[in-house]
């Protein structure tokens, strides 16, 4: 038997390349203001200001010194409040999705519903109570503060995501532990979060971006003992006239630790996130 070749199509092959090229061309539109701020934090102040741009360049670090010694405390806060509030949000929201998916009751799915549409308010709708509260329980300018405001932020996206991961965990193998003898914190601790472990990474990952790149609440209820990066960036001032290559050069400190902790667990968030989503 002779082996035939497979017809080519000349037409696919063009259609294949256009849109590669395509994506690349959309990726490179994202991408090209990251570049050009990491770019801009290597310049001396006058090149970063300079008309047409600089494109050739000796590249230079004052500019990180600078923001490094502006960074002590804002860094320590935003790492404390994306940090402590995940914790928090996963200590509540994990019992609850549990609960949700494992033991129903006839208020489950309006209460999940209910829980979902809180995202849905806009900030700004809601700034002037939360100030007042913040206000008469002393929480204003407080990391503790930022803290809670971050856990009821993040706490709707974990009810609602751990919901969906764990609804995918076959009520079978629970119901033959329980045959055994296991309690139910046993089949919480030891048998639901080990199976649920990519959606629990996946969902940590999403909750401390939001928590590190939050600014509107944190630049109404913080000024300076609490305050994150985001507020610090927003008044990062410099002694000369010119700022933009020392803004960009605090801007690159901000987004470096979310892009390295996002590249390295890329595999559990893609994994996370597609959870579920072939039957």
């Amino acid at each position: 038997m002779i082996a035939t070749k497979p017809p080519t199509y000349p037409w696919r092959t063009a259609k294949n390349v256009a849109l590669a090229l395509l994506a690349w061309v959309i990726a490179l539109t994202f991408f090209f203001p990251i570049a050009w701020m990491i770019s801009s934090a290597f310049k001396t102040e006058n090149q970063a200001f300079a008309t047409p741009p600089v494109i050739i360049f000796q590249p230079i670090f004052d500019n990180f010194s600078l923001a490094f010694a502006k960074y002590g405390p804002a860094l320590k806060n935003s790492l404390i409040a994306a940090i402590g509030s995940t914790l928090l949000s996963f200590l509540l929201g994990l019992p609850a999705a549990f609960s949700m998916v494992f033991y129903p009751n006839s208020r489950s799915r309006s209460t999940l519903l209910w829980v979902i549409s809180t995202k849905m308010m806009p900030p700004v709708g809601v700034i002037v109570p939360l100030y007042l509260i913040f206000k008469d329980l002393q929480l204003l300018d407080t990391i503790f503060g930022l803290t809670l405001m971050y856990t009821t932020m993040n706490l709707p996206l974990v009810i609602w995501m751990m919901h969906s991961y764990l609804s995918e965990i076959p009520i079978e193998i629970l119901e033959a532990a329980r045959v055994d003898g296991a309690s139910l914190q046993h089949e919480f601790l030891r048998i639901a979060m080990p199976l649920a472990a990519p959606g629990i990474a996946s969902t940590a990952l999403l909750c401390i971006i939001f928590a590190w790149n939050e600014a509107f609440f944190a630049l109404n209820l913080t000024n300076v003992d609490g305050a994150p990066l985001s507020v610090y960036i927003s008044g990062f001032k410099t002694t000369q006239g010119l700022f933009w290559a020392g803004l960009s050069a605090a801007a690159t400190l901000v987004i470096l630790p979310v892009m390295a902790f996002g590249w390295s667990a890329q595999r559990q968030l893609v994994q996370g996130l597609t959870m579920g989503a072939v039957k």
